[in-house]
């Protein structure tokens, strides 16, 4: 599940803190990631057997917080649970890492967008055994203006 909504929504905190419900959570769900997002990217959706997608902002209805959501990612035994999300742009390149040590670089632009209730496409082959443990999305320096 994901939720999209206003920055602006939480409200500041002060010396003593207390959180801010982002997100209602059903039965054995936990929150894996959250992103900062801008229209025109999108959001990549990693899972631990590898399979990925990249889904349009635009698909993710603005909503108040702490309600429970929209469907992100389909999850099935095929798949596995989600290890990871990134907001990505044109020409960020991700990096999957695996519980036994491989570690895969791959542009995003790579991975088609598809809608948000879909199990996603094969990103990494793994062994049955190994299993995605996490992402990290990578962007190239700008140049420095002289």
């Amino acid at each position: 599940m994901a939720i999209r909504f206003q920055e602006t929504d939480v409200r500041p905190m002060g010396a003593q803190p207390t959180a801010s419900r982002g997100i209602t959570l059903r039965d054995d769900d936990y929150v894996v990631a959250m992103e900062m997002v801008k229209p025109g990217g999108t959001l990549l959706s990693v899972t631990e057997r590898g399979f990925g997608k990249r889904t349009e902002i635009d698909e993710y209805r603005m909503q108040s917080r702490g309600g429970v959501g929209v469907i992100n990612i389909a999850t099935t035994t095929r798949n596995g649970l989600v290890v990871g999300i990134a907001y990505v742009q044109e020409g960020d390149e991700l990096l999957l890492m695996t519980q036994q040590g491989m570690i895969l670089r791959i542009p995003t632009d790579g991975v088609r967008a598809i809608g948000r209730a879909t199990q996603g496409v094969t990103l990494i082959n793994i062994e049955s055994e190994d299993k995605v443990v996490g992402i990290a999305r990578l962007v190239e320096k700008e140049d420095e203006v002289e």
